[in-house]
């Protein structure tokens, strides 16, 4: 944790939006290495260099079911004077005996099957009399084995360079390459890479468990009848998804009501399960503010650095927040303004980046990119606040999606990108060069 003089005087000074994110990201340590199974390690992050221990493809296959034949006896081959060749068996993936390939002779094989001795290149059944008419499977089954190993001829009608439609062994990676770099986030195609190098588990960083809980006694849950004076609780939904896209693995807990003892309680029973701790709502100066109530007497506070400091900051919107770590472990929490785009806005600000910090990403933010305002009239900000307003990004153009307000959920959801109006500035005209946040 920061020291602990940070933590008594938070209340006390006016935080920029990039002290406080330097803060969080000097407190967030990476969490501790993991050897995991290769499915349990889907998007994790790789510790270590990954080697490729056998060239892939491992030997010379065939990229065509076909017959493997030699160059010379299929040159000058054409439909009205074929190569007439003596089949001597056939090639099987995962076959371990392959017929010998002599002069005049060819050897039925199918896509993957290892290249036969003697053989230097592969005609596709297509290219033979099999192709008469036949599917793929009869055509190959028309020059049957016989019982006394002999398989007829097949008659080419093409010639074949030397290694047509043969995937050469290494040609994908070879014995001693540099499979994957450490710092790499294992998606599907990694973990296939994986799997075919013969890695049945790998060294990782775990995806961080993040626990978001919602407060306030007005929060009815989805489905549910609303009564007079009560809300959906959405904020719990967007941002247990969030964290879910930011790589983590997410949990929801029921929106807790308006009682400091109740949110202490179950803030204390959730840190079983928690990397990081995410609370929205309660932590402005309402009198029923339980966040604060609950927390600011929580943690280890005897320990240097402990305890949630709550705190105001140069922004609009997400002014209000908090930050520290809580119980025996440290955990971190994070407590969020409860409007739902305030909300929002400080955990693409806050929240992803010390999820990306635990899972230990070098880059933990979203990209920003510099665009045109297009707007109707200009944008205006409060002074001395960084303002974070909701648009659309479209071939180097940004439009305004809904007003400043923090409540308007509707106008989030058809947002891509945060517009992003410096302290300094309090209006923007249209056709401005700004900095946007990339969210998509």
């Amino acid at each position: 944790m920061s020291n602990a003089a940070t933590r008594t005087t938070g209340q006390e000074r006016l935080w920029s939006v990039d002290d406080h994110l330097e803060d969080i990201l000097t407190t967030v340590r990476p969490l501790e290495p993991i050897e995991l199974q290769l499915l349990d390690a889907q998007g994790c992050v790789l510790l270590e260099d990954v080697t490729v221990p056998v060239s892939l493809p491992p030997f010379d296959n065939s990229s065509m079911d076909g017959y493997a034949v030699r160059v010379a006896d299929v040159a000058g081959a054409s439909e009205e004077f074929p190569a007439v060749l003596t089949v001597v068996g056939d090639v099987a993936a995962g076959q371990a005996d392959q017929p010998y390939v002599g002069p005049g002779q060819a050897a039925r094989i199918m896509t993957g099957a290892p290249l036969p001795p003697g053989a230097e290149a592969v005609v596709p059944v297509e290219w033979t009399d099999g192709g008469l008419g036949e599917g793929p499977v009869s055509r190959m089954r028309a020059h049957s084995t016989s019982p006394e190993g002999s398989s007829g001829q097949v008659h080419v009608h093409r010639p074949a360079e030397a290694r047509a439609h043969v995937r050469a062994k290494g040609s994908d990676v070879k014995a001693g390459d540099r499979a994957l770099e450490a710092g790499t986030v294992l998606g599907p195609p990694q973990i296939g890479l994986l799997a075919a190098i013969g890695r049945g588990t790998v060294r990782v960083r775990p995806r961080p468990r993040v626990v978001v809980l919602s407060t306030g006694s007005e929060l009815v849950q989805p489905d549910e009848e609303l009564g007079t004076g009560q809300i959906y609780d959405s904020n719990s939904f967007a941002l247990c998804a969030a964290a879910r896209d930011a790589g983590a693995i997410a949990y929801r807990v029921g929106a807790v009501a308006d009682d400091a003892e109740t949110l202490r309680s179950t803030v204390e029973d959730q840190l079983v399960r928690a990397d990081l701790l995410v609370t929205t709502g309660g932590v402005s100066v309402g009198a029923y503010d339980v966040v604060k109530e609950a927390l600011s007497s929580v943690g280890d506070e005897d320990e240097e650095g402990g305890g949630i400091d709550f705190r105001t900051l140069a922004m609009q919107p997400g002014k209000p927040q908090g930050f520290g770590s809580i119980g025996p472990e440290h955990t971190p929490l994070l407590a969020l303004p409860g409007n739902p785009v305030s909300s929002y806005v400080s955990f693409e600000l806050f929240v992803r980046p010390a999820i990306r910090a635990l899972m230990g990403l070098p880059d933990v933010h979203r990209p920003t990119i510099r665009a045109k305002l297009s707007a109707d009239k200009a944008l205006t900000s409060p002074k001395g606040r960084r303002q974070f307003l909701r648009g659309t990004y479209a071939d180097g153009t940004v439009t305004p999606v809904g007003g400043s307000g923090s409540h308007l959920v509707a106008a989030l959801a058809h947002a891509d990108a945060l517009i992003v109006v410096p302290e300094q500035d309090t209006s923007v005209e249209p056709g401005t060069e700004v900095e946007v946040v990339v969210l998509g």
